[in-house]
């Protein structure tokens, strides 16, 4: 006859609760950055026409800009990626929203601006 040992010990369950907070935690950090870089930025769509197109071989893009930038503040991005276009640069009208604005309009992210150099015609 075979004898067995059983050693016992004491059991204690997994306990989950600092790994959950501890995610919780990293989720909560990752949302607040998210919210943050939201705020520090706007992102627009810029439409080209005419020229301006012809200029960027593009006919709409996206744009990232700081919270609180306007129209200028735009165009100078734009002449950055796009040194082509200060060539019309003097000319050109801006809309936003489908709307002429000032200058000094703020744009809101998700605003549509299009830039529309003169265009001659018959």
């Amino acid at each position: 006859m075979h004898s067995c040992v059983v050693a016992v010990s004491s059991f204690t369950p997994y306990d989950r609760s600092m790994e959950i907070q501890e995610h919780e935690s990293i989720t909560e950090n990752l949302e607040s950055k998210v919210d943050e870089k939201d705020n520090k930025s706007v992102e627009i769509k810029v439409l080209f026409f005419a020229r301006a197109r012809d200029v960027t071989g593009m006919t709409d893009m996206l744009l990232i800009v700081s919270t609180g930038s306007i129209a200028p503040d735009c165009l100078n991005n734009l002449l950055v990626k796009f040194p082509g276009l200060s060539e019309i640069l003097w000319c050109m009208v801006v809309a936003l929203n489908e709307e002429y604005t000032p200058e000094n309009t703020v744009v809101k992210d998700r605003d549509e601006l299009a830039i529309i150099p003169p265009i001659s015609g018959g």
